[in-house]
């Protein structure tokens, strides 16, 4: 399928607001709301849209601190790593990453005490940095149409 100028806007759209109906989204696009939603389910179905999701406050639901924390796995500890992440709660989002760190993790914790027990269970995968985060300068920015350099 290919990307036009009109899908592009529809995209738009859906990332700055995913609730919104179809004929709002046929109004700022000038087709019909019929149109629109052929193509959402299009592009549904080649996967260029992968989800529908709640954006969370993590300070809201009683998560104090946002963090950053970079891991770089010993010897023999990143497959071992890579399967037991997934059960993390504290973990929001988990990047395998090239450079001198093997991972970068979003995580969302209670306190300094939960970052503590947190940090403990890490430090058997490899060595950590944290990064407290203060706030959000840029989050969740939609992807816009490729632009050719």
């Amino acid at each position: 399928m290919k990307l036009d100028d009109i899908n592009w806007k529809i995209l738009k759209c859906l990332q700055k607001n995913a609730r919104q109906s179809n004929t709002e989204i046929a109004k700022q696009v000038n087709i019909s709301s019929p149109a629109v939603a052929e193509r959402i389910r299009k592009m549904e179905d080649i996967g260029i849209i992968q989800g529908y999701h709640a954006k969370v406050s993590h300070y809201e639901t009683g998560h104090q601190l946002k963090a950053i924390i970079t891991l770089r796995a010993f010897m023999g500890r990143l497959k071992p790593f890579l399967e037991i992440v997934k059960n993390f709660d504290e973990v929001v989002n988990c990047y395998r990453i090239t450079g001198n760190e093997n991972i970068v993790m979003e995580v969302v914790l209670n306190n300094q005490k939960h970052l503590e027990k947190f940090i403990d269970q890490l430090i058997t995968y490899g060595e950590t940095r944290t990064h407290i985060v203060l706030s959000n300068v840029v989050e969740n920015n939609p992807i816009l149409r490729k632009t050719h350099f």
